[in-house]
């Protein structure tokens, strides 16, 4: 189990998990960032599990526009 919460929240299909919901011993930095027109710049995960890499499986926005607050973190 990477994460585990009864507070989530879905945007888009995705659920966002709060930060310390997550076991971050399965979760590497990525170099990879994307940008979303409403909610900012993503900064990725890789998962590692069971000696299996999940590139980019995971993300996370430092900071939000303001529709997207809710996810920020």
């Amino acid at each position: 189990m990477i994460a585990q919460t009864e507070q989530f929240e879905t945007v888009e299909g995705n659920i966002y998990f709060p930060p310390e919901s997550l076991d971050i011993r399965y979760f590497r930095p990525s170099e990879t960032h994307t940008t979303c027109h409403w909610k900012s710049v993503a900064n990725h995960y890789n998962i590692v599990a069971d000696g299996q890499v999940n590139q980019d499986g995971a993300w996370y926005y430092p900071a939000t526009e303001a529709a997207a607050r809710n996810i920020a973190g």
